[in-house]
């Protein structure tokens, strides 16, 4: 009897390239699912505060549930932003961590265009706030506002209209909206920290090198875990540095690579159960109390007339824009960095818009830069809904008509210099 011919066998690098795709894509797939509720709880906190529920709504944001003993004296709201939030910023650590020791960003090569398009996305906003601001008197404390990119609404937004447009512009806003965050979590661990507790800071960093430790030791069970990272949490929120920096610098900590015992590597199964908490609760409820402020058309008007919510909505839109187009651009330009062959300049400039959306961590520093100033600071937050509703439009134009041309063409990729 003939036997059949042997099936190719498939190569370690093969069979890694096949998890990472599938991964990303089931990353991707829940970022729609979170973006969707990201949008209804912000639309359910801008349809309460302008609704005869106003009141109670700011009650119960303001309600206080405070444990004198371990020194948490928070708000509902608070508990949303320092609390709630954190686990979103594990989430991003552990991503973080997978893509700088597996995925996109261990290829310097690859990483090049979008970290200097995250970059560049960054830093032109904050030039553009501190333009319009500075002249006009108004408060330099907001320049980092206009700074960060959502990572849940961009991804829903591009996965919406550019189902005809190729995966790379997903891999590419996929890698600069993660060194986004992870520069927004440096600055806010750096300039929006408070007065430092210096024995509560020691006692968070013990508690972190002792999870290394018994992370690296193979020490397993969440009974373990949960407590510790609790007692992070505390001791950082009570150092003066926002308690969100617990969430990420564990999130770092944990293994990204697999042994020989293992289907999956630690980050990549705690990121798989704890992403979709974050998706459907964490965000959405830090949304929920985040974006509830008082919107009309005599606010939106005065936005214009107020330098820090001119700055905020300048700076999303026009500088994410500039800074992210023309990074990549002057990158490409002028290094041997080069565009994915699939992707031409018009799929960046949509994706450039596309950056302009901010939001979670926007309204978080909105919080930190403008606290004790509630009018200045709804001011700001509406300056942040408004720019993200702009920037999600107009990228939506661009790259819907981008996808439209690409299957008129029966290909999902051109060449970029016909573009």
């Amino acid at each position: 009897m003939k036997l059949p011919p042997s099936l190719p066998v498939r190569s370690r690098e093969e069979h890694d390239a096949t998890r990472n795709r599938r991964s990303v894509a089931e990353y991707l797939r829940t970022e729609v699912s979170g973006g969707l509720l990201l949008l209804i709880a912000a639309a359910l906190a801008v349809i309460l505060a302008n609704s005869p529920l106003s009141d109670a709504y700011a009650s119960l944001r303001d309600h206080h549930l405070d444990i004198p003993a371990l020194g948490l004296e928070l708000s509902v709201g608070h508990w949303a932003s320092d609390g709630l939030l954190a686990v979103f910023f594990f989430v991003a650590g552990v991503e973080l961590k997978r893509e700088l020791v597996v995925g996109e960003l261990r290829h310097p090569a690859a990483a090049a265009l979008p970290v200097l398009a995250a970059i560049g996305g960054m830093v032109c906003p904050a030039l553009i706030y501190l333009a319009v601001a500075g002249p006009g008197g108004g408060r330099l404390d907001g320049w980092a506002v206009p700074m960060a990119t959502d990572i849940a609404f961009a991804l829903g937004v591009l996965a919406v209209v550019g189902r005809h447009l190729p995966s790379a512009l997903r891999t590419f806003l996929l890698t600069l909206a993660i060194v986004d965050d992870l520069i927004a979590i440096l600055v806010i661990a750096v300039f929006y920290t408070s007065t430092l507790n210096l024995p509560a800071l020691g006692g968070a960093l013990a508690g972190l090198v002792l999870f290394r430790l018994l992370h690296w030791r193979n020490v397993r069970g969440w009974y373990v875990y949960v407590p510790l990272s609790l007692a992070i949490w505390v001791l950082m929120f009570n150092s003066g540095v926002h308690a969100t920096i617990a969430g990420v610098a564990i999130g770092m900590l944990l293994r990204a690579t697999t042994t020989e015992f293992e289907k999956q590597s630690p980050a990549e199964r705690v990121q798989h159960l704890l992403h979709p908490y974050s998706a459907a609760i964490a965000v959405p409820v830090f949304a929920l109390f985040a974006a509830g402020v008082e919107v009309s058309p005599a606010i939106v008007g005065e936005l214009f007339g107020e330098p820090e919510a001119l700055g905020v909505l300048l700076g999303l839109f026009v500088g994410k824009f500039v800074g992210v187009f023309g990074s990549t651009y002057l990158a490409a330009r002028f290094t041997r960095a080069r565009l994915h062959p699939s992707l031409g300049w018009a799929d960046i400039a949509g994706l450039a818009l596309l950056a302009g959306i901010g939001f979670t961590v926007s309204l978080l520093i909105t919080e930190l830069a403008f606290a004790g100033l509630p009018e200045l600071e709804d001011h700001v937050k509406v300056a942040v809904l408004l720019g993200s509703l702009i920037a999600a439009l107009a990228a939506s134009a661009v790259l819907t008509l981008r996808g439209r041309k690409r299957l008129a063409g029966g290909s999902p990729a051109t060449n970029p210099a016909e573009d």
